[in-house]
């Protein structure tokens, strides 16, 4: 819940403000003393958290139910449900907040419009965070900004991290069923990769890609977040196995380095990382499986570890990856028995 924490202090900021700016804009002056503008502002701030509330609903685990009707049917039902949690926590919150409790000129006059006014704020920001969702908010912002707009070297971590034997699972469970296993591991490994300042950067196929700003400070955010995915698909292992019949598993790569990003095509734009940073990530996860390891790291990811007790980075020697002429410094990074056991 800790990705969360951030923007609900935003919101429920933009909603003591919100509920201060009603009181200004449309309440006579003999209202305009502290109190009224505190209880407004709490007012505006309970209206915005339920909205909030409603929004973060839909985007869990438990609204799955509502993704599999056609996308028109989803927004009605979003919509109808944010109008009511909306609407009945103005009403809920009237005589909480006022002495005079209901008043049949507030229900009539101003109810219908504080509602309608909370439910546009609700829907825009519901949008807002879609859109956050989508392409991120980091490279949203800098997209507004325009830093992509040519190519930008930057000095990033990737993590390659890809899915064991989806062409066997595939031909045992058949595709739409590995779809769905696909579709749930990348659900339950994101709050993972956020608690550890991690981005998403694409799903391609059963591999997502992962990526950090390189610190001036050693960093194991990478590391830790590849440990926290196996920790929480061991945490749910009995639930893949009820519902799919085997127990996702996975092999990671990981790199530091310079890539070049910048925004791509025309009628659909995209950032985009190019690079050699990028093909040795890529080359490191695909190398796991001839060594025999889950998480595999360079030689300059591993200068940006930290002295650690509670795991061990095992040098394999200088080794050629495929498709790359110049060998790589790999490691292989495991957790220390006593770790993993607590």
């Amino acid at each position: 819940m800790r990705r969360y924490l951030k923007p609900t202090i935003v919101l429920a900021v933009l909603g003591l403000m919100f509920g201060a700016l009603y009181r200004y804009l449309f309440d006579t002056p003999d209202e305009a003393n502290f109190a009224n503008y505190l209880r407004s502002s709490l007012h505006g701030a309970g209206i915005t958290l339920a909205g909030w509330a409603v929004q973060l609903y839909f985007t869990s685990r438990g609204s799955a139910w509502v993704r599999r009707w056609p996308l028109v049917v989803e927004l009605i039902i979003r919509s109808v449900a944010m109008a009511i949690a909306v609407a009945t926590v103005t009403v809920a919150l009237e005589p909480i907040l006022y002495p005079h409790g209901i008043e049949r000129h507030w229900l009539v006059s101003d109810y219908p419009f504080i509602v309608a006014i909370a439910f546009g704020v609700s829907i825009l920001i519901g949008a807002i965070y879609e859109l956050i969702r989508l392409v991120g908010g980091r490279v949203l912002l800098n997209i507004i900004l325009g830093r992509y707009r040519r190519p930008t070297r930057e000095e990033r971590v990737l993590l390659f991290l890809d899915l064991v034997g989806s062409t066997t699972l595939a031909e045992q469970m058949g595709e739409l069923r590995v779809q769905e296993l696909l579709t749930r591991f990348f659900f339950d490994i994101d709050e993972a990769i956020v608690a550890h300042g991690g981005e998403v950067h694409a799903y391609v196929g059963d591999e997502v890609i992962v990526t950090w700003p390189v610190r001036a400070k050693r960093q194991r955010s990478p590391v830790d977040c590849v440990f926290a995915i196996q920790d929480r698909v061991a945490a749910l292992a009995g639930d893949y196995a009820r519902e799919f019949g085997v127990v996702p598993e996975f092999r990671a790569g990981i790199h530091a380095g310079t890539v070049v990003i910048s925004e791509c095509g025309d009628s659909r734009r995209q950032v985009a990382y190019f690079g050699d940073t990028v093909n040795v990530a890529a080359r490191l996860q695909a190398h796991c499986k001839q060594a025999g390891r889950r998480l595999l790291v360079s030689g300059e990811l591993s200068r940006l570890l930290p002295a650690a007790t509670d795991f061990v980075v095992e040098p394999l020697g200088p080794t050629e990856l495929r498709g790359r002429s110049a060998p790589v410094e790999v490691f292989g990074v495991t957790r220390q028995p006593t770790a993993s056991a607590g």
